[in-house]
């Protein structure tokens, strides 16, 4: 038994000070005093915030490696990449390319995930190829399909752990992938969508119950003629049904956006990703071009990835300890929230709240420590 002591331990709905008992990697106790034996250890944790480690439900890369990977060797560097920096379970995130090759991608996923020791590979996220063209973002065009047309059947099939797909419900055969998906028990998000409200609406009876980055690649108040309508964003802001996933770098959203999310949305369906490509965690000059794995160019610039010609954005370079962070530091929420919104509410929603993202008795004792500017100190 391992008797972590002297820490404030955050909890989904408070921090408190209490002694967390380890046993075989499992949460055994959680108490207020503690009686060791000659056998157990006990770490004096410095009176360290002990939390979660995070959860990140939507990341395409890290240290230098892309989820778009075929050497799983690839997918454990980005884990651990990530892990460094607090998040303890990641599921690797595609890009739209051709079904054969997010086919070959999910299995070196999967073989990742049989190998890796250290943290946690849950799945594999697919981010496409059912989008809309409209709102592709730095997706490729000539990969995008329609369910109608190009039903990929057998990429569902690849791995039983295939637990979030974004889509766009209103493309051809958008709704009828709703309803595969959620037989499947595969979160279904509204992806890189150009919907409007009621098509938003409709998708919900469908089986649509998340929103991909919200804000991001995807439709908002416009008008048709003299009135206006609400799209993918006033959907998510809107309806109870759908939890939100927010890119919590201050780039991708500014503090007023984090802030409205918050206060519509709570930290049980709002919740923060990196949409972290492969330069996260990298010390990067500004103005350096790279390529993603899809052969999109992209450049870094004030601390975010843009396309290359700078016309919008493309992804992340940040970690989830630094989401936190802001929404802790900058937006002002209460940094048990910032932290449930970083591992039990992602947890949850892909069904993982038993094992992952909270201090409770049975669960992975996935635990860091970190102080009040979310440094890490520990991976324990």
């Amino acid at each position: 038994m391992i008797f972590y002591k002297n820490c404030k331990v955050i909890f989904p709905d408070k921090i408190r000070d209490c002694v967390v008992a380890v046993e075989n990697g499992k949460i055994a106790d959680i108490c207020d005093t503690y009686n060791a034996t000659e056998n157990d250890t006990v770490k004096d944790c410095g009176g360290f915030y002990l939390s979660p480690g995070f959860v990140d439900i939507h990341v395409h890369g890290g240290g230098g490696k892309s989820a778009m990977s075929t050497n799983c060797k690839d997918i454990i560097e980005m884990a651990s990449a990530h892990r460094k920096n607090g998040t303890t379970s990641i599921v690797p995130t595609t890009l739209t390319t051709p079904v054969s090759q997010l086919k070959d991608v999910a299995l070196t996923i999967k073989k990742a995930s049989e190998i890796y020791s250290e943290g946690s590979i849950l799945g594999v996220h697919f981010e496409g190829p059912y989008i809309s063209g409209k709102y592709k973002g730095a997706q490729s065009e000539n990969d995008i399909l329609n369910y109608a047309d190009s039903p990929a059947e057998e990429l569902l099939d690849i791995w039983e752990n295939v637990l979030i797909m974004g889509a766009a419900p209103e493309e051809k055969g958008g709704l009828l992938l709703g309803d595969e998906l959620k037989k499947r028990n595969i979160v279904a998000s509204i992806a890189h969508s150009a919907a409007s409200f009621n098509e938003i609406k409709e998708a919900v009876k469908h089986g649509y119950s998340d929103v991909t980055h919200i804000y991001n690649a995807c439709s908002s108040c416009f008008k048709t003629g003299p009135f206006r309508n609400g799209g993918v964003v006033e959907g998510g802001l809107v309806l109870d049904e759908l939890t939100t996933q927010v890119i919590g770098d201050l780039k991708h959203l500014p503090k007023e956006l984090l802030t409205l999310l918050y206060k519509c949305k709570g930290d049980d369906k709002m919740y923060l990703i990196t949409d972290a490509l492969e330069f996260a965690g990298l010390q990067l000059s500004e103005n350096t071009v790279l390529s993603q794995e899809n052969g999109i160019k992209v450049v870094y610039s004030d601390g975010v990835m843009l396309l290359a010609d700078k016309s919008a954005l493309a992804g992340s370079c940040a970690t989830l300890k630094d989401c936190v962070k802001n929404m802790y530091k900058t937006v002002d929420v209460p940094l048990y929230s910032a932290v449930k919104m970083a591992s039990l509410t992602p947890a949850t929603v892909i069904n993982r709240q038993e094992r992952k993202g909270q201090i409770k008795i049975g669960c992975d004792a996935d635990l860091i420590l970190f102080d009040d500017d979310i440094n890490i100190i520990e991976i324990l």
